[in-house]
């Protein structure tokens, strides 16, 4: 795949073998890799902790195999997109569970509104991602119930390589325009449905925004492909280009 812009190509130093085995084999999601994909994501994580920081707070420790098995995540949705997906942020700060954020948004009415609000998750445009440690153990403990936090947030560094947080990630043209009809469609019509109180296959959360619908729908790309496919088969078609066959 050519992607619509590139850089030049650096190599890190290589991983411990032994290392990248022990640390797979804790992510259920890596089991089916066949031998080319399982060595690009090496390469990958491989990248991941030469160029960032991965910072442990409020008193969280991370083992070595921990820390692979963070840049392995982040990197997971790389495989076919490559290295350019890395681009643009420095650190993967790591709380032990949900964490607080002050949030401020104004109504219908013009009114301000400020508070903190408790997330699992994410990811500036121009800064780190943050991750809750226990969050990320509790995807990997059940990893097939659709949900995968570490995908969630790197699918919107993904979405804001194009200087635009919209569930548009940067692709060539022609598959560009594609995606942003096919997507703008299911989000519609998936809106119309949270909207109308139905129950959805996929998570609500997924009609806060597109570019929450473009986040959570690779969540259920990497943890539970098969409702995807019956539900938004469009965006599924779309995700397994993009991301590659799903586990």
């Amino acid at each position: 795949m050519i992607w619509p812009f590139s850089r030049r190509q650096r190599s890190s130093p290589p991983l411990d073998p032994a290392l990248c085995r022990q640390a797979a084999a804790g992510l259920p999601w890596l089991r089916g890799l066949d031998p080319s994909r399982s060595a690009r994501l090496e390469a990958l994580a491989a990248e991941f902790l030469a160029d960032k920081a991965i910072v442990p707070l409020q008193g969280l420790r991370l083992n070595e195999v921990q820390r692979l098995r963070l840049a392995m995540l982040c990197c997971m949705p790389l495989l076919e997109f490559g290295r350019e997906g890395l681009h643009g942020w420095k650190e993967l700060l790591v709380y032990p569970g949900a964490f607080r954020a002050k949030r401020s948004h104004l109504d219908a009415h013009g009114i301000l509104h400020e508070g903190d609000e408790e997330l699992i998750g994410e990811a500036w445009e121009r800064g780190p991602v943050i991750l809750s440690w226990a969050d990320v153990r509790a995807d990997i403990a059940a990893p097939f119930e659709g949900y995968c936090v570490a995908a969630h947030e790197i699918a919107h560094k993904l979405d804001a390589l194009d200087g635009a947080m919209d569930g548009t990630p940067p692709l060539p043209r022609d598959w560009q325009r594609q995606w942003a009809s096919d997507f703008q469609r299911a989000y519609d019509s998936f809106c119309e449905e949270v909207d109308a109180g139905r129950e959805t296959a996929i998570d609500p959360y997924a009609a806060e925004a597109p570019e929450e619908f473009f986040a959570v729908c690779t969540e259920y790309h990497f943890s539970d492909a098969a409702t995807l496919r019956n539900a938004l088969p469009a965006v599924a078609a779309h995700l397994q280009r993009f991301y590659g066959a799903p586990p």
